[in-house]
């Protein structure tokens, strides 16, 4: 299964961003491949407007599964990433995202619902 986090860096021990469309890299781990890759997000993080969009079309190239954040993407992202069929969940934003990892493969993560709101698993 492909997942994407939310990072403040490039690698497992960067910290989850609490942001999805200002996010400064986006972690995408492939758990069949055991591989990691980063993907720099700065053109979204730059940009006036639109952010969210643009995050969800790069994130889309990836075909992630599963999405981790620290607060969740906005409305039309959050609109977009599930018409998509990608679960998203919420993770503290202070968790490494090796912790992130770890806190989803122990189911203690909140999925997210796209109107903001979350429910439990």
């Amino acid at each position: 299964m492909i997942m994407a986090f939310t990072s403040t860096g490039p690698n497992w021990e960067s910290q989850l961003d609490p942001r999805f469309g200002r996010a400064p890299y986006f972690l995408i781990y492939d758990d069949e491949q055991e591989t990691l890759i980063p993907v720099d997000n700065h053109e979204a993080t730059e940009s006036a407007h639109g952010a969210g969009p643009q995050s969800v079309k790069r994130l889309l190239a990836f075909k992630p599964r599963v999405l981790i954040s620290g607060n969740g993407p906005g409305g039309n992202a959050a609109l977009a990433l599930r018409t998509a069929d990608i679960a998203i969940f919420l993770c503290p934003e202070d968790f490494s995202v090796r912790e992130a990892l770890a806190a989803y493969e122990a189911g203690a993560l909140e999925p997210f619902l796209p109107d903001g709101g979350v429910t439990e698993q």
